[in-house]
């Protein structure tokens, strides 16, 4: 039964559930929930013990006559309130659940009075629920108390103050990020919505008066229970002795039942990472449009959701028509530019609290000012709505708001980069200087210019601007650092022409073939009548018969020889390399080709030919020349060549003559004692092979000490650059096509040299798949690696 006194409520029925939930030390106590899961009926007998235990709770009933309450909130004599708080107090057991409010109050001499408002007691429902449940269950009932009391109580009330002997149920109440079963998640919600993490506190269970409502207790020691009525020692002292640790860590256990396991299924071969949701749904997007939009979209949902939690709150029935009001619906809505607008400051506050976290703590003082050593300081910072903007010196001007104090964001987050790679498509993919001046407009992106870099460098639009890919020079290849060899041991080869030469009354088409010693750097030059295979062939017999047998050539790539002469790449393409190749096999030359479009790989003929083009067109644009004489001008052009210096000429007369590839060839060098098992006399003698070898041995020796020290150093292309790898995307360099008609490929497969450096690759494009040098490849985008 309740009695009404004054506005107020005092409930004897809290003496009542205390009575018949009388605990003693055999536990033998009545209880109702047990006659209810024995399903007796009204007219079935009760069993003996329970019986019994009635018996021993009705006897105690008749001493509640002489239960007393005050009528009055306040003594006599008082004085006038001048503060009035209600404390509610909660507590639950495996029985039940009560609480129990006080009125504070306070006089204007700072005497404190306490009286008993209102105690509730429940039973706990026939299904188990765990004790944190019950005392969640317990706080709602306080809280649903004090909003009945406050809208009765005819005072001035101060905030209402909570009290629980439960860490589980603060900890439950003040965490902001975890995901809670519903039971908890329900009650979690109707507390918050009713009051205040700050309004409750912690207080021991020894001095918790709704602990006496939900233990149990005899009428006579319920009757001689002054804390009950009194309230809690705490209650009856000033505000300043209230104990001051009163809120435990509201840090959860790993393992607690009430929390949500959340399962993270990713289809991907990348690891889970523990960041939040938001942070997934931005890295998600790579545009900076549908970012905007896709947040958008959420920010429109939630405001939905919070329009109907509202309405559900105010206790208003939902009907269909209410639903389908264009408030509440999300769909046939449009997003508009405000909406955008909206979506931008929310990414950046999340953005800047991820990044900037003691900057907004600084800002958010009485004195905004942030650390010598933050990134900001420079900028003078200033908080505007929850977002970091430039301060600067800028103030004054008349122009935008946003232009003023445009919103800092991190360089390093991907939002940076959405927003750079978002300014480069709208300024037509402008240069650098056109980026960072459409950026400032709205955002001020630290260290900017380098961030630009990097976008500049992965856009496609490197298409009309990227540079052909370089690698550090390679290491000489063995074939041209091998001495003691015979002259023309280890040749490169290569076609230059045409030349016109008379023929009776007509003219006549003639090319030149120049055979290069890879180590002595010795030219021989033949004369080709046509490019077909058989004189190709011709002149390769020739040039051996000659100059003595070839162990290894090198040439070009079949169809492009030269490269230079239209004509000739074009007559070239007819050649038969597999007879070619196969009539060398049979005189044991080994016949290596360089990568097709490699032009640079062959260097050491490529120079000979422009010297060789230097001489003769010097000679044959005087006149025309019949076969004869053109074999003469060949001839002579390669007396000069090899009598060409390889080292270094010096005005000393103290120096030696430089070496020329005639030292070799002629043998008529000056010479000089080597050491060996030659001597000075061998060059008198009339054994002429020994004095072929001294001077050999003169050659090779001042080869070695004088000529490949000069091979030591790179002339360009001095330092390693990144490989090109499988999946790289790659224009195709066509230096006779316009750049906007290049082929767009992607890298398959590469050949790495010893050193581990990429210099060839196979390209796949849209038509077939082709062999090219990284000089002839421009990397436009970057594949992943493996």
């Amino acid at each position: 039964m309740t009695v009404h006194l004054f506005g107020a409520t005092s409930s004897p029925s809290c003496a009542s559930y205390a009575l018949r939930k009388t605990a003693t030390d055999n536990q033998e106590h009545f209880s109702p929930e047990e006659l209810c899961k024995m399903n007796l009926g009204w007219d079935e007998e009760v069993p003996p013990h329970i019986r019994e235990q009635w018996s021993k709770w009705s006897a105690g009933f008749p001493l509640m006559s002489n239960f007393k309450v005050q009528r009055c909130f306040k003594t006599a004599g008082f004085g006038s309130v001048t503060q009035a708080q209600l404390h509610h107090f909660a507590d639950a057991s495996d029985q039940g659940y009560g609480t129990a409010t006080y009125l504070r109050l306070q006089n204007d001499q700072n005497n404190i009075h306490v009286a008993l408002v209102m105690g509730k007691g429940r039973v706990a429902p026939l299904k188990r629920m765990t004790i944190p449940r019950m005392e969640l269950a317990a706080a709602v009932l306080a809280t649903k108390v004090d909003k009945m009391l406050t809208s009765s109580l005819q005072l001035q009330l101060d905030r209402s103050v909570f009290w629980t002997d439960s860490q589980s149920v603060i900890k439950y109440i003040a965490n902001e990020h975890s995901r809670f079963k519903t039971f908890v998640a329900n009650r979690v919600a109707a507390i918050r919505d009713a009051s205040e993490v700050c309004q409750w506190n912690y207080i021991d269970t020894k001095s918790n008066p709704a602990d006496d409502a939900t233990r149990g207790q005899s009428a006579e020691k319920f009757l001689s229970n002054k804390r009950w009525l009194h309230g809690p020692d705490i209650l009856w002292e000033a505000e300043q002795k209230w104990p001051v640790d009163t809120k435990p860590t509201t840090s959860l256990a790993p393992d607690d039942p009430e929390v949500k396991r959340t399962h993270i299924v990713s289809t991907t071969l990348h690891h889970t990472t523990g960041e939040n949701a938001t942070h997934t749904l931005i890295t998600h997007y790579s545009d900076w449009t549908k970012l905007r939009v896709a947040v958008s979209w959420f920010l429109k949902l939630k405001e939905t959701l919070r329009k109907l939690v509202q309405i559900t709150k105010q206790g208003k029935m939902m009907t269909r028509n209410m639903m389908n009001k264009p408030d509440y619906k999300l769909g046939g809505q449009q997003v508009n530019v405000q909406d955008l607008k909206a979506a931008e400051i929310a990414i950046a506050r999340f953005v800047q609290s991820q990044h900037y976290p003691d900057e907004l703590k600084s800002l958010a003082t009485k004195s905004p000012e942030v650390k010598r050593e933050s990134t900001l300081y420079k900028l003078d910072p200033t908080l505007m709505d929850g977002i970091i903007r430039v301060g600067g010196r800028l103030k004054r001007m008349a122009i935008g708001e946003d232009r003023k104090c445009p919103i800092i964001i991190p360089k390093n987050s991907h939002v940076a980069k959405l927003i750079l790679g978002h300014v480069h498509r709208i300024t037509g993919h402008g240069g650098r200087s056109h980026m960072l001046s459409e950026l400032c407009r709205k955002y001020w992106i630290s260290n900017a210019n380098s961030a630009a870099r990097k976008i500049l460098s992965k856009c496609v639009c490197r298409r009309y601007k990227a540079r052909a890919g370089e690698q550090m020079m390679s290491d000489l290849p063995q074939e041209r650092l091998q001495p003691d060899l015979p002259p023309f041991t280890n040749t490169g080869v290569d076609y230059f022409g045409p030349f016109e030469v008379k023929r009776g009354r007509s003219l006549a088409k003639r090319y030149g073939v120049l055979f290069t010693c890879m180590t002595s750097r010795a030219i021989h030059i033949e004369v080709a009548n046509s490019l077909d295979t058989s004189s190709c062939i011709n002149a390769l017999r020739r040039f051996i018969c000659r100059r003595g047998q070839v162990k290894y050539l090198r040439s070009d790539n079949g169809t492009n020889f030269v490269g230079a002469n239209a004509e000739l790449q074009k007559a070239l393409s007819t050649l038969d390399q597999d007879k070619v190749h196969s009539t060398l096999r049979t005189m044991g030359i080994e016949w290596t080709f360089n990568p097709p479009g490699a032009s640079h790989h062959g260097g050491i003929w490529e120079r000979l030919i422009r010297s060789i083009r230097q001489v003769l067109c010097s000679i044959l644009k005087q006149q025309t020349l019949d076969d004869e004489g053109l074999q003469t001008v060949f001839c002579e052009v390669e007396a000069i060549l090899n009598s060409r210096p390889l080292t270094t000429v010096t005005n000393d007369p103290q120096d030696l003559t430089p070496l020329t590839p005639n030292d070799l060839l002629l043998l008529n060098a000056r010479p000089v004692l080597p050491p060996g098992t030659f001597e000075k006399s061998d060059q008198y003698t009339r054994r002429r092979w020994r004095q072929a070898q001294y001077l050999a041995n003169i050659f090779w020796r001042r080869w070695t000490s004088e000529y490949v020290p000069l091979l030591q150093e790179r002339q360009k292309w001095n330092t390693k650059k990144r490989n090109f790898q499988c999946g790289d995307l790659v224009l195709v360099v066509d230096p006779t096509a316009p750049r906007s008609s290049w082929t767009l490929g992607r890298i398959i497969e590469v050949y790495p040299d010893r050193r581990g450096m990429v210099r060839t690759a196979k390209i796949k494009t849209q038509t077939n798949i082709i062999q090219r040098p990284i000089t002839k490849l421009c990397l436009m985008l970057e594949g992943e690696e493996t």
